[in-house]
């Protein structure tokens, strides 16, 4: 089947846990197409990736026969989540297709799991890539041969091993209601998930991937493959930024039609949208990492799928994530498009919540999510760098807890940087970090901890229970303060508490406690302290072998019982219930 030059190339995400090999594997698929194909380099697009059909053809001889009508695959070249909420045609990913790479010697981990709920929700096909089988026990390097030839030349213990790994995946998938199979078993791609095992430091397995994924494009993809590579551009912005000489640019992803020099456009900005004419369009030279690159492509024009950096006047305030869309008459519809578009952003605000900044709508839109289902608010939510401004707004926040700010992938201004280093500017606790689950995992955790020290505070002031016994031969003196020795039978004991008997009737008042010659504020069950008692004389009030219990007031009673009866241990708990039992017999809703 001859390709049909006016089908734009599938967009293919690769998504998985940190650490898992996404980064590599993408390394190999680029470096190995360079290599293996001598039909010339592969594009290096602005946060992409096209690997050519020649390329892909070259890397797998079995694929020769096979009819292709695509002219290649695009891989996004960001972080895994940032396609699903991030690079996106509204409605649904931008990504066509999604590579979940997993470690197969960890299996799944957090983030595979949420990016399984994305692809679902997204309805989006995609293939499992087993990484990492180089690193199963024994496994001989074939390197890049197809997994089947690698597979069939290891000894049989290896071969269990690889088996049992990918059946460990088959059964995690199968408990999250995925069908799968390794992808040489799988005899109906659209019922079954198909899991690749591949090693992206040897590329064995890496034809067989690719080979997956045009076979995904063709059979699965028909409808979505009718955006074509003619008509107005449209596309969303992944990043914006000033370039020298260059002032504010845009690196954009076209998912369809054309985009030249001198082209109106549209796209979002904080106030309203901003329709600009593009200037000039650069690409990086082949095989450059856009962060490094100096000299850049002018080209005329470019068709989908690319990335691409867009020069236009009037950038500033440009919000990454903005759809963009190529204006032909149609202006009061687009600009109307992407109001609509921006205006369906879902960021639930509450009245009390955290400040979060994010690099993009969608990784907001995402943190706020995320945010939500553990039952953390969102009072204010915002693209763009952290402020002084954002740090006074966040001070202001009434609940201590909610005094933190959640900066996402994004930086933090000066200013704001002086702020966070002189703590007597600000008492906001920021959190930076490029992982949503890692970003409100510290956040939760410094919560937990403020909550924690708030209840120890608080609570220091409680009375607690305890109940002690005036020991034989250890009194030091009769009175004015009575000093005597003490074993504590149960409960923890403190100074400056009054003690009662068992019958209720006041003793005196603790002041204070020594253990060997040295004062102490607390002492615990089973240690024998010396106590002074102000207002009792042994041998009135308090004999040797009394037990007496310290007298806890009403409303701490209240405290215990129900708010920190979980923090006591089962002693301090049957002191309390003895106290309050004898002071119920008189009054039986006393402390309730």
């Amino acid at each position: 089947m001859a390709q049909n030059p006016n089908i734009r190339t599938p967009i293919v995400c690769v998504m998985g846990h940190v650490d898992h090999g996404k980064t590599s594997l993408l390394d190999r698929i680029r470096g190995s197409s360079v290599v293996s194909s001598e039909a010339g380099a592969i594009t290096q697009h602005i946060g992409a990736t096209v690997v050519p059909i020649e390329a892909i053809r070259a890397m797998s001889g079995s694929m020769d026969k096979v009819p292709i009508n695509i002219p290649g695959l695009l891989f996004i070249d960001t972080p895994g989540h940032h396609a699903f909420t991030t690079l996106r045609a509204r409605g649904g990913a931008l990504a066509d297709m999604a590579i979940l790479v997993v470690d197969i010697m960890q299996g799944f981990q957090p983030q595979t799991i949420e990016a399984l709920q994305i692809l679902r929700n997204c309805r989006t096909p995609f293939v499992i890539a087993a990484t990492k089988i180089d690193r199963v026990h024994g496994w001989r390097v074939n390197a890049n041969e197809t997994f089947v030839s690698s597979f069939a030349k290891q000894n049989e213990r290896v071969k269990s091993d690889v088996e049992n790994k990918t059946y460990e995946i088959v059964g995690k998938l199968a408990d999250l209601g995925f069908s799968a199979d390794r992808f040489d078993r799988v005899a109906d791609f659209q019922r079954n998930l198909a899991i690749v095992p591949v090693s992206a430091r040897s590329g064995e397995g890496v034809p067989d991937l690719l080979l997956v994924m045009i076979g995904l494009a063709q059979r699965y993809m028909g409808g979505e493959l009718a955006l074509t590579v003619e008509g107005p551009g449209a596309g969303t912005v992944l990043e914006v930024k000033e370039e020298r000489g260059l002032g504010i640019t845009l690196d954009v992803i076209l998912y369809d039609g054309t985009l030249a020099i001198g082209d109106e456009i549209a796209v979002a900005a904080k106030a309203d949208v901003v329709v600009t004419k593009v200037r000039s369009l650069l690409k990086p030279r082949p095989m450059k990492e856009i962060l490094v690159e100096d000299r850049f492509e002018r080209v005329k024009s470019v068709a989908a799928a690319a990335g691409i950096k867009v020069t236009a006047p009037n950038l500033d305030g440009v919000i990454a994530g903005s759809p963009l869309f190529v204006i032909r008459g149609n202006r009061d519809e687009v600009e109307s498009r992407i109001r609509k578009e921006m205006s369906e952003i879902h960021v639930n605000l509450a009245q009390e919540g955290l400040v979060i900044k994010a690099d993009t709508i969608g990784a907001l839109e995402a943190l706020c999510k995320e945010l939500e289902a553990k039952e953390f608010g969102v009072m204010r939510a915002e693209v763009g760098p952290v402020s002084r401004h954002d740090m006074i707004d966040t001070e202001t926040i009434k609940n201590p807890l909610y005094r933190a700010l959640l900066c996402f992938n994004t930086p933090i201004l000066p200013d704001a940087a002086e702020m966070i280093k002189n703590p007597l500017y600000t008492q906001v606790r920021v959190f930076e970090g490029n992982v949503i689950y890692q970003l409100i995992d510290q956040y939760a955790a410094w919560r937990d901890e403020q909550k924690r020290l708030s209840e120890q505070k608080r609570f220091e002031h409680v009375v607690m229970p305890a109940k002690i016994r005036l020991l034989p031969d250890c009194i030091f003196r009769q009175s004015n303060p009575a000093v005597v020795g003490v074993r504590v039978l149960g409960g923890k004991l403190r100074s400056d508490v009054d003690l009662v008997k068992m019958d209720g009737k006041k003793v005196g008042h603790l002041k204070t406690m020594q253990l060997r010659g040295e004062t102490i504020r607390e002492a615990e069950a089973g240690q024998e302290v010396a106590i002074s008692i102000e207002g009792a004389t042994v041998g009135r009030q308090v004999s040797v072998g009394d037990d007496l219990y310290v007298d806890i007031p009403e409303r701490h009673v209240k405290v215990l019982e129900r708010e920190m009866i979980k923090t006591l241990n089962i002693p301090s708990q049957e002191v309390l219930l003895e106290f309050t039992t004898m002071r119920r017999k008189e009054d039986p809703f006393w402390g309730k």
